[in-house]
């Protein structure tokens, strides 16, 4: 795995690009099978969900077999990582290479503190009540509203929070009031248009309870590599086109006239950076046997209360 970082324009850290290969199929795998989708680790099925018919939201069932991808991280080790998000990054990375059941396949991602999570409390609310507004309710089985809640990037953790008198979150409390609490590493898949909790459940259970905003780190999709070699060369095109007719200009009306680069420049220092940043759909694998086998594993795994709206019988 190649691994990048990438900067603002003023210098400063924005995330850590990953390019993997070698891994055709992840271990935390997606399928899908017409509306209906199915998450896998391994060989244990962890979400169900089945888009409803209008397009209005999915029901999902979890299964509680997920298992976090990353150690127990010890108090000392937060304490010295603190206020360091690019640390996190790489060690977050090294986690996700090592486990054979993470959500990495091949291709280009990136792992960013920017998540939207934390710019659209616009209503400025508590911190508590404004994360506990994002989490997607219900257990073993709820449903994502696409209708309210569009475009909004919900949180499903995928596995219930613990309660705050655990003894995780008690510790983790701590660790917020301190200023110490690692971050909590969100997977946003785009099928299920919300955030996947990948790790950190008790401590996003704490920041809510200490009503703090969670340090986080977004792992998303970007653009494969050819994609972005194309786009770059058209990027410097234009930008040389520009810079052509500004000259054509300067030589018609004289130095009078600027000579581009103020303008062109910012230009293409955005589109070369949305090349490498910018979000693409999360993949799924068509699910061997489709949905007669999707319904199947609904069965086995939710019987008869799985919803009704997105009943498998």
């Amino acid at each position: 795995m190649r691994r990048t970082d990438i900067t603002r324009d003023d210098g400063t850290w924005k995330g850590l690009s990953l390019e993997v290969t070698g891994r055709r199929r992840p271990g935390l795998c997606l399928f899908s099978a017409g509306r209906r989708l199915l998450l896998v680790q391994q060989s244990r099925p962890v979400l169900l969900a089945a888009v409803d018919e209008q397009y209005c939201g999915v029901d999902f069932w979890r299964t509680d077999g997920y298992r976090s991808l990353l150690p127990p991280l010890r108090a000392e080790t937060g304490r010295a990582l603190a206020g360091g998000p690019d640390r996190w990054a790489y060690r977050f990375a090294d986690h996700l290479l090592d486990a054979p059941d993470s959500p990495l396949h091949d291709g280009r991602w990136l792992l960013s503190p920017d998540s939207p999570l934390l710019r659209w409390n616009h209503g400025r609310r508590p911190q508590a009540e404004y994360w506990a507004s994002m989490l997607v309710e219900g257990h073993p089985d709820g449903y994502i509203d696409w209708f309210v809640h569009n475009g909004s990037w919900e949180i499903l953790p995928l596995r219930p929070l613990p309660e705050t008198d655990d003894s995780r979150v008690r510790a983790y409390r701590k660790q917020a009031r301190d200023g110490t609490l690692p971050p909590v590493l969100l997977w946003w898949v785009s099928g299920l248009d919300c955030h996947l909790v990948l790790d950190g459940h008790a401590r996003l259970a704490a920041a809510i309870a200490e009503s703090t905003a969670p340090s986080v780190l977004h792992l998303h999709r970007t653009a494969p590599s050819d994609e972005v070699a194309a786009g770059t060369e058209r990027a410097v095109h234009r930008y040389e086109a520009e810079l052509a007719r500004f000259a054509e200009l300067r030589a018609a009306h004289g130095s009078a006239v600027p000579d581009g680069a103020a303008l062109a420049g910012p230009e293409l220092a955005r589109r070369l950076g949305e090349l490498h940043t910018e979000q693409r759909p999360s993949w799924a694998w068509p699910l061997d046997g489709g949905e007669a086998r999707w319904r199947c594993l609904a069965d086995e795994t939710a019987g008869r209360r799985w919803p009704e709206g997105s009943s498998p019988a």
